[in-house]
């Protein structure tokens, strides 16, 4: 669930985007995963959704690194894009979930780092390996 005040508008990285509705001080947290709020699916589970409740799905969630499983955020969360230099990201020795990482200014877009973050991001990057 995100915790800080947010809007979705068009976005320059791809589509739609999330952006702050605030300035965001470095450090702050901005998105933690809630129980009862957000979903989290095995792969098992994932795999048997049917094919287009699957497609949505998959496209915008992601996969937890430590929990090896799938987690969509209910709210607008979800419209995150990815950047290399993201401004918010998951940093364990600081806070248990995602945070600024630096300063971010009102009207400025939330990223994260899909490459390093989300177990998913070769899928969503058509990598092949």
């Amino acid at each position: 669930m995100l915790l800080v005040k947010t809007k979705i508008g068009p976005s320059k990285i791809h589509g739609i985007g999330l952006f702050a509705d605030e300035f965001i001080p470095k450090d702050t947290p901005t998105w933690e995963f809630t129980p009862g709020f957000d979903v989290i699916l095995t792969e098992e589970d994932v795999s048997k959704l049917p094919p287009l409740a699957r497609g949505a799905f998959l496209h915008y969630c992601y996969k937890d690194l430590d929990w090896n499983k799938y987690i969509l955020c209910s709210d607008d969360g979800r419209f995150m894009n990815h950047a290399d230099d993201p401004s918010t990201g998951y940093i364990p020795a600081i806070s248990e979930w995602d945070i600024a990482l630096r300063d971010i200014q009102l009207g400025e877009e939330l990223t994260y780092n899909y490459i390093k973050e989300d177990g998913d991001y070769k899928r969503k990057f058509k990598v092949i390996d």
